[in-house]
């Protein structure tokens, strides 16, 4: 579950920066009060959205034979895997200039459109972390697991939150985007490794090698700490060479986009 709470934490805090964004430009402006009213339903509309696209997704799981829940699994995995890399492109290139492109929007928009603007921000957080959740095969899980797994998620993220907000004394903004990404790329790269062991084990793709190496000597990967990394970056102890080859092109996808992105800016 800790690639849950990772997952759950650092959307929850990007959530909660959205807000806080368009709650400190609006408590500023005229007729605040009423303005923050509809920031908050577009909150809560928002959420709605997020929780009724997982409740598709859960049904959707639900209703698929037996067969086929493995081959949407897999296309979760790919799914998340994607949404990672863009994700963390998009924060890149508009991640300095979101703050200021939301007071721009907010400042155009009357009660409805502030609620709008509010519900479809916090509608992209909910739907992506239901994709990622989904990717990492967690909607088979416990709801009680789950939701005491958000919770805790979200407590960290406001405790996150206050501590980036203390004026980069404690935490900066930039330390902690740098450092999630850095994370969110590294789970990306596991899943697509595990997903290419996923469509191994269907006979979709060959393992060409089967095994190239044995380093369970060194780290096992079904030991507590080798379990966590491989969660969080697809080590190995025993890899076959096209899972592998699959996370080697991942990488040089992540370098090649990623920098040609650095290089334009």
């Amino acid at each position: 579950m800790t690639q849950a709470l990772f997952i759950l934490w650092r959307e929850s805090a990007e959530a909660l920066l959205v807000i806080g964004i368009l709650h400190a430009w609006l408590r500023q402006g005229v007729d605040a009060t009423h303005k923050l009213r509809w920031l908050w339903a577009g909150v809560a509309a928002g959420t709605l959205m997020a929780l009724a696209f997982a409740a598709a997704l859960l049904g959707l799981f639900s209703a698929l034979p037996e067969g086929a829940i493995e081959q949407m699994q897999l296309a979760m995995m790919l799914l998340a895997s994607g949404l990672i890399v863009h994700m963390v492109g998009w924060m890149r290139q508009q991640g300095g200039q979101m703050k200021h492109a939301l007071q721009q929007d907010v400042a155009k928009r009357a009660g409805p459109g502030i609620a709008l603007l509010a519900a479809l921000a916090i509608a992209r957080e909910g739907t992506e972390t239901v994709v990622f959740l989904y990717g990492l095969g967690l909607g088979q899980q416990s709801a009680g697991q789950l939701g005491l797994t958000a919770l805790l998620a979200v407590v960290l993220a406001m405790l996150t939150y206050w501590l980036l907000q203390q004026g980069g004394r404690w935490l900066h903004w930039r330390h902690f985007f740098r450092l999630s990404e850095t994370l969110l790329l590294l789970l990306g790269g596991a899943l697509l490794l595990a997903a290419a062991e996923k469509m191994t084990m269907l006979g979709w793709l060959p393992t060409l090698v089967d095994e190239l190496w044995d380093s369970s000597w060194l780290l096992d990967d079904a030991s507590r700490a080798g379990n966590l990394l491989a969660s969080f970056t697809g080590y190995r102890a025993h890899p076959a060479l096209s899972p592998l080859l699959a996370l080697l092109g991942y990488w040089g996808l992540v370098w090649a986009w990623l920098g040609r992105g650095r290089h334009a800016r």
